[in-house]
Formats: structure tokens, C-alpha cells, sequence
């Protein structure tokens, strides 16, 4: 249980990375991922991707810069466009759904326009999942422009797609539908330089 608690990824490093230790079994025609980040990088860094061994970026959210989010499935992606206000934690999810291809996007408990991509896929299961690096590879890959710095928490996942109000209920970290993994019990291995502070 990490309530009250976040991880700290300190500097640019091209091996620091918190490996969340859940392997979903299944395929995925439905998912939704959410997280909270705070940092004050400018470039282009990973914040959640989720590799295959068939596909490096089969679930993948990426702050591109200050002012947008890219959200890959199955190696492509669309693009959000967000407010660039004072620096600030920022709460983020994101949910896909085969059938129709819709993506949802909420920042900060709101949600955006609904964008399409990758209608029809299915997301490869067996997977490696990682914060705060992008796997160019399973498991590995990384590169250190590509990296996270700053405080990481409430990271949740769930197969399914998820409403406003369970959104907002994530990030009080009180989510009324039980996810795959989640920070009231998530599963994790840090690597390198991260260090879990209160």
C-alpha cells in the first residue's frame, strides 16, 4: 500500500526505472491506465510503457512537452493538447477500447475531446511494464533522453474502461473498481536510482 507515498526518480539516467512486477495473463480489448507526475523536465520523457515482446510500444504515455501528451496503442498514437499553467503535479488518464477504437483523456479530473486509434487491435499480453522509462525493447532499451525526472505516484491500471467519476474517485486514490494493479496495492521492483518517499 503506497498511499502518502511517491517515487522519486532523482536525475536523467538511461537504467533507472520502477518495474511494476503484475504480468496481465489475458489480451486486452480494454484498458485504462492513470498517474500522477511532477517535474519540471521540458523534453520529451516516458512516463508508462507497457512493451511485448512483439511491440515495443504497445501501450505507451509520454509527456512530449509541456504542453501535450502522445498516447501510443500498438505503435501509433494520438496527441492531447494540455494547459501549460504553473508547475504543478498533473493527474492523467488515459482509456482505449478495441470495438470502436475511442481513446478518453482526462487531465486533472477532466476529461478531453475522445480521439480514435487502433480500431479492431488487440493489446499483446505477457507484457513488461515500466515507469519512467520508454522500452525501445522488452524490458530494455532505454535511453537516457527518453527518461523521467521528477515524483511519480497513484499509478493504476485496469481492463477495462472507466467513467468521470471513477477518474476523479482515481485520483483520490479511493478507485471504486478494483484495477489490475494499483497504489493501494501495487506491485513493484525499483532499478537504479528511484527512491520511494513520503
Amino acid at each position: 500500500d503506497l498511499i502518502e507515498w511517491v517515487f522519486v526518480f532523482p536525475e536523467v539516467s538511461k537504467t533507472t526505472h520502477v518495474l511494476v512486477k503484475a504480468k496481465p495473463e489475458e489480451t486486452l480489448l480494454n484498458f485504462t491506465v492513470c498517474l500522477r507526475s511532477f517535474t519540471d523536465l521540458k523534453r520529451p520523457h516516458s512516463l508508462f510503457s507497457y512493451a511485448t515482446k512483439t511491440r515495443a510500444s504497445e501501450i505507451l504515455l509520454i509527456k512530449h512537452k509541456p504542453s501535450e501528451y502522445r498516447f501510443y496503442v500498438g505503435g501509433k498514437f494520438v496527441t492531447f493538447q494540455v494547459p501549460e499553467g504553473p508547475m504543478d503535479w498533473e493527474h492523467v488518464c488515459a482509456s482505449w477500447e478495441s470495438t470502436t477504437g475511442i481513446v478518453g483523456f482526462w487531465f486533472n479530473g477532466k476529461p478531453w475531446p475522445r480521439k480514435g486509434l487502433q480500431r479492431g487491435y488487440t493489446v499483446g499480453a505477457e507484457a513488461s511494464i515500466v515507469l519512467g522509462q520508454e522500452q525501445g525493447n522488452f524490458g530494455g532499451g532505454f535511453k537516457a533522453g527518453q527518461s523521467f525526472v521528477g515524483e511519480m505516484s497513484s499509478v493504476y491500471m485496469w481492463d477495462t474502461g472507466i467513467s468521470t467519476r471513477e477518474v476523479q474517485d482515481a485520483m483520490r486514490d479511493s478507485p471504486s473498481q478494483a484495477p489490475i494493479f494499483g497504489w493501494r496495492n501495487f506491485p513493484y521492483e525499483i532499478v537504479g536510482e528511484v527512491y520511494l518517499k513520503p
